[in-house]
């Protein structure tokens, strides 16, 4: 069978076909949804210049007080008194405790009993020397009878001498039952009670007493941080570069700020050899009495960098622990720089290595670019110059 086909049929329809292809294709060019295949993204591009920013770092810290000593008693005896309540505020040589003391009385009187008899045979010594003196000098007794009486004398002197030791040491241990502050202070937890049998071999204290006039904020810093820590002072000895450093700050367990200023007054001086870390200590006033010994916080350092080079923390890409920027350069294409921070100011990294001034980096939409992509820069002016105060 043979099939005719017919021509004033097949025209019209490839004319409609045609019309509606040239029409979709006129709608697509028209909403500018897709670009020409191979058009380099159009990025911001930034020009790195140098600045300076004040950037800080926090360190945990544990405090004490400025003194803190455990009050103990030198006798042994029962407690008869107890003339402080547990956190009230002494001033040194105030009265804490008071021990029995009628044993010590006692034999202070015993021992200054002793001390007179001693002194009167040391008398009667001395008599007979001056008796058997003038004696020997006319050859009436014999010079041997001088010798003992001088060798009497002088053992007689001996024991007002050991009896006046006796006495001393009973005055001591009369003084000694009456304990009092040495220093000023807040008293701490008293776990003795009267008539509580007390002794200098007690393992625990009859309290602590804390001066916390001023409070000790120790820290530790590892290796790395105290090698760009040391950078920011300056002086022939430890002292004079400390005091060159700024004022540190004490956050609080609670997030508030401590309304004093401390400095950093002692280092270590070697490094712990298990965790690499060295150990400092910054004072801070305490007028108000507002920390106590074992209250936690945080040390914040804060050190001024000159003529650094910051970059965004937008601008950076992270991978296997290195950190990579994508810089512009000839014909608008991109290479990714290892870069090194020192540290942070507020979303800014501080540079220490990788990057100088006039480098030009993509600062945003780097997320889908690849070494050697090419790409339109949107904004190629200058950074400004900077200084924030680190966060």
């Amino acid at each position: 069978m043979t099939y005719k086909i017919s021509y004033s049929n097949i025209f019209p329809g490839l004319l409609i076909a045609g019309l509606l292809s040239a029409a979709l294709y006129g709608c697509g060019a028209s909403a500018g949804e897709a670009p020409p295949a191979g058009a380099a993204p159009e990025l911001p591009v930034s020009t790195l210049d140098t600045s300076s920013a004040l950037t800080g770092s926090s360190y945990a810290a544990v405090l004490e007080g400025k003194v803190n000593v455990d009050i103990r008693t030198q006798v042994d005896g029962y407690l008869d008194k107890i003339f402080v309540d547990e956190g009230s505020f002494v001033k040194a040589g105030q009265p804490l405790f008071q021990v029995n003391d009628r044993p010590f009385r006692e034999q202070l009187n015993k021992d200054i009993a002793n001390l007179h008899a001693m002194q009167s045979s040391l008398h009667a010594a001395e008599l007979e020397v001056d008796k058997v003196k003038p004696l020997v000098d006319n050859k009436v007794v014999a010079d041997m009878q001088l010798k003992t009486a001088m060798a009497a004398l002088q053992t007689a002197k001996a024991n007002v001498e050991q009896a006046k030791a006796a006495v001393a040491a009973s005055q001591i241990n009369v003084g000694f039952s009456l304990v009092k502050a040495p220093v000023s202070g807040y008293i701490g937890r008293i776990p003795k009670r009267v008539g509580n049998l007390v002794g200098k071999s007690d393992t625990a204290p009859l309290t602590t007493l804390s001066d916390i006039s001023e409070v000790y904020a120790y820290f530790s810093m590892s290796e790395n941080d105290f090698m760009e820590f040391s950078k920011g002072a300056s002086g022939n000895t430890l002292q004079q570069q400390l005091h060159q450093l700024r004022p540190v700050t004490l956050q609080l367990s609670n997030g508030d700020l401590f309304q004093h200023k401390g400095r950093i007054e002692m280092v270590d001086g070697a490094f712990n050899k298990t965790t690499a870390a060295i150990s400092l200590r910054a004072t801070f006033p305490n007028p108000a009495a507002i920390l106590r010994s074992g209250n936690t916080g945080k040390v914040k350092i804060e050190q001024l960098y000159n003529g650094i080079i910051q970059v965004p923390q937008s601008a950076t890409l992270e991978m296997q622990d290195k950190l990579f920027v994508y810089e512009l350069g000839d014909s608008n294409i991109v290479t990714r720089r290892i870069i090194r921070v020192a540290g942070t100011n507020g979303s800014n990294f501080i540079v220490k290595d990788g990057l100088k001034r006039g480098d030009k980096i993509v600062t945003a939409g780097i997320e889908t670019l690849a070494e050697g992509s090419v790409v339109m820069p949107a904004d190629a002016r200058k950074t400004d110059t900077v200084q924030t105060k680190g966060k």
